[in-house]
């Protein structure tokens, strides 16, 4: 059996564009993606701390250290320049995998820079 469980986040970032006329997607800044050991094309779930909404999507990167959260398509519906928000991704683990599990957080800080990494 496998059990889905946080593999790792992007704790705070505040969207920095949103464009409705895209296929759909969110861009994540290439250094951010990296420190949380996100793929490109990964799913990714997207919590809006500032409206509530969430949704599920996948990740296209952005120019490394350009700070870039771009809510792309469809998706500019629910969240827009300015919020904040909390990119979660997920793994299959085996539950004795998952009991010394630890997931990446990547905080975010001023100017959407990684403040830490936990």
């Amino acid at each position: 059996m496998l059990i889905k469980i946080l593999k790792s986040k992007i704790h705070r970032a505040v969207v920095t564009d949103s464009l409705i006329d895209y296929p759909g997607s969110i861009g994540i800044d290439s250094a951010m993606m990296e420190a949380a050991g996100i793929l490109p094309y990964e799913l990714v779930l997207v919590a809006d701390v500032t409206n509530g909404n969430r949704l599920e999507t996948y990740v296209v990167p952005e120019k490394r250290g350009s700070g870039k959260i771009s809510i792309l398509g469809a998706a500019a519906r629910l969240m827009e320049k300015g919020d904040i928000v909390i990119i979660m991704n997920f793994a299959y683990l085996t539950p004795d995998e998952a009991k010394g599990f630890k997931p990446k957080v990547v905080v975010i800080g001023e100017k959407n820079g990684i403040k830490e990494t936990i």
